[in-house]
């Protein structure tokens, strides 16, 4: 079979959202691979969250902050930071307003003065909001190992801030008073939402797949996505094939042209499978 470059999501499509990297799908990477073919994992996480049992698979690249950072065969392809002025005003208005946050560089994830404690019972929503079991025992140094709650918060390296929402009017805010940047919201569908994000604007999943593609002069049609959430849609609609996970929204399990079982369930190792990538 010609060389395929495979595009997996991370959170929800290569891991479950407990963050657990089921062995099926490790093997189906490697098998991949060893088969000829490229893949590289596409996600909203800097670089910094990308942990060892992630990293140790030996992914052919990386595309992180949403398509923010392009990474292949070691060699830095693209990376797009806030410039400091942007990022010193976000941070000067979510102090002003009381929220809490974190910012994603590739050096680390700086946590906000009182991240930790205000945190707690949001990462415990988050995990209920995704149907997990244990929530009540989970705490933001489980979901976040390695964040720096001690950092300096002006800074020149960062990708995207995330912040907790107090109400969804501080989202709607955000909105007006950035509106050079790209203002989301995530852990909950519209006004449930938990969090909101921002990040540069014009920049996607799927722009960053075209810089990787063109970079080695591969044919779109030797593409699949892999995702399970509507921040996935762009790249499933761009590449060839579009592969949604069976935990997946059903915004995304709509449009894709193949829908697998859940990543608890091999989900990712089945798609392998069903499209030939593997035996």
């Amino acid at each position: 079979m010609k060389t395929k470059y495979l595009f997996l999501d991370v959170d929800g499509t290569l891991v479950n959202y407990s963050n657990e990297l089921p062995n099926s799908a490790v093997k189906a990477i490697k098998a991949a691979q060893a088969s000829g073919h490229k893949v590289y994992t596409v996600t909203g996480r800097s670089k910094a969250e990308m942990y060892d049992n992630i990293l140790n698979i030996g992914f052919d690249g990386y595309i992180g902050g949403n398509g923010n950072y392009v990474e292949s065969d070691g060699e830095v392809l693209l990376h797009q930071l806030m410039t400091e002025e942007q990022e010193r005003s976000i941070v000067d208005w979510l102090h002003e307003r009381k929220l809490e946050f974190y910012l994603e560089s590739n050096n680390g994830l700086f946590a906000s003065e009182q991240f930790e404690i205000r945190g707690e019972q949001t990462v415990k929503d988050y995990m209920a909001y995704k149907e997990k079991p244990g929530a009540e025992s989970i705490t933001v140094r489980k979901v976040f190992p390695e964040m720096i709650f001690d950092g300096e918060l002006y800074r020149d390296d960062v990708n995207k801030i995330s912040f907790i929402l107090e109400d969804y009017q501080d989202y709607l805010d955000a909105v007006e008073t950035f509106p050079e940047l790209k203002v989301g919201t995530w852990g909950g569908v519209g006004e449930k939402a938990l969090f909101g994000d921002i990040a540069l604007d014009n920049i996607n999943k799927q722009t960053a797949i075209e810089t990787l593609l063109n970079h080695y002069g591969a044919d779109k049609n030797d593409t699949i996505a892999f995702g399970d959430a509507k921040v996935d849609i762009p790249m499933l609609e761009y590449c060839k094939i579009g592969i949604a996970m069976g935990n997946g929204g059903e915004e995304i399990k709509a449009m894709a042209d193949y829908v697998t079982d859940t990543v608890d369930e091999d989900g990712l190792q089945k798609a392998f499978q069903h499209f030939g990538l593997i035996d």
